[in-house]
């Protein structure tokens, strides 16, 4: 006899997934259309008719800790069979936003990074700090460069030389000194956050039987990503489905872009502090070709995907937190080209001050990572990864 389950609808919930772009939810009638036609739903329990039905309950504890929201790929293919025009694809990025803001901490800032009407803080926080930066490093400059000397270290980190180095307006310590902890602490929140996501979708896969592993093994787990990460990295996933294909390639722009600049930001930090050489480097540095394709690619992917959600905005719905990730994205591709070709160009202020916008949407990136759409690759890759570990079918 199967086990009984005594349904806890939760309003407010249903309200928040409406509310975060799932608003075509109650349109379902149940028909499993979506699930059929999905490409990628596994054979065991194929999703998202189930979900559906768990969201149109509110079953919150039922879906946020479920592996299968993030197995979606939002490719678009049930959305477009689906015959009440409920946009299953668009119900479950709602969800996927309502489960990061769940295991995210704080909360709060979770909540700010999709609420429209916290943009202004959001932007408003790092402005005034690099602001601050900016006029320490100008006005304090030979009082700080006297202090750091004193201690052996480099202040600014300029060439020296009579060429436009951003260390002169902002110091490199103060940009580093900002950077890195935060980078520290985004880490751990996804570390917190991952260890308890990955525990509620294995007790929610075992009971639901997803899996024959009742105990969840982490090195075994982990062990299992690099099994998955080739399929992350061609987007096999994205090239099954038929409706949204075209989105593929834009994304992998973008997915590529940011594995190339992480790649330059380490060797750059390398050679700055271990053989302490300064920028700006030569455009001839083969490391500077991959910074400048990278930031290309970054702008065209960023640039083609909004193109992409504004020609079909009525057959997919792009509510505010996809705007204001794919607005940061943009913007740091956009920026990051200008403060280098102003910099080319001689213009020195016009140059800082871009540099200046370009720092704000770094923090905005990586500051809220952990809480916008963005850590949705992150827990996909958990949960793609946990699929392969349950061996499911």
């Amino acid at each position: 006899m199967s086990e009984k389950y005594l349904a806890q609808p939760d309003l407010g919930f249903i309200d928040e997934i409406t509310g975060l772009g799932g608003d075509t939810l109650k349109k379902c009638f149940q028909c499993a259309t979506c699930s059929v036609a999905c490409p990628i739903a596994p054979e065991n329990s194929p999703f998202p008719r189930k979900e559906m039905i768990a969201a149109s309950w509110g079953l919150k504890d039922r879906l946020l800790v479920s592996g299968d929201i993030w197995l979606c790929h939002q490719c678009g293919d049930c959305s477009d069979l689906c015959p009440r025009d409920a946009k299953p694809g668009d119900v479950l990025a709602a969800i996927r936003s309502a489960a990061i803001t769940e295991y995210a901490q704080p909360k709060f800032l979770a909540k700010a990074v999709n609420d429209k009407s916290k943009l202004p803080f959001l932007l408003g926080v790092p402005a005034l700090w690099f602001a601050l930066l900016a006029w320490i490093t100008m006005t304090a400059g030979d009082t700080m460069t006297n202090i750091f000397h004193s201690i052996g270290i480099e202040w600014s980190h300029s060439t020296g030389h009579d060429v436009i180095a951003h260390a002169d307006f902002f110091s490199t310590w103060f940009v580093d000194l900002t950077f890195v902890p935060l980078a520290t602490a985004v880490v751990i929140i996804f570390i917190l956050s991952l260890r308890r996501f990955v525990v509620d979708m294995h007790n929610n896969a075992v009971a639901e039987g997803k899996t024959d592993k009742t105990v969840l093994n982490w090195v075994d787990y982990i062990k299992t990503l690099p099994r998955v990460l080739p399929a992350v990295l061609k987007h096999d996933k994205f090239n099954e489905c038929e409706t949204n294909r075209d989105r593929s390639t834009p994304h992998m722009m973008v997915l590529y872009s940011f594995i190339g600049l992480a790649i330059v930001t380490g060797i750059f930090f390398f050679v700055l502090y271990v053989f302490h050489i300064p920028g700006p480097y030569s455009q001839l540095n083969p490391v500077k070709w991959l910074a400048n394709i990278s930031g290309v690619a970054l702008v065209i992917g960023s640039s083609l995907m909004i193109k992409n959600r504004l020609a079909k905005k009525d057959e997919q719905v792009t509510a505010y937190k996809d705007w204001y990730i794919l607005g940061i994205v943009f913007a740091l591709g956009v920026t990051g080209l200008l403060t280098e070709m102003a910099r080319l160009a001689g213009a020195a202020n016009f140059s800082y001050f871009i540099y200046y916008l370009h720092l704000i949407a770094i923090f905005n990136l990586f500051a809220f990572l952990p809480f916008s759409k963005m850590a949705h690759i992150v827990y996909r890759l958990a949960a793609m990864t946990y699929s392969e570990y349950g061996n499911r079918k």
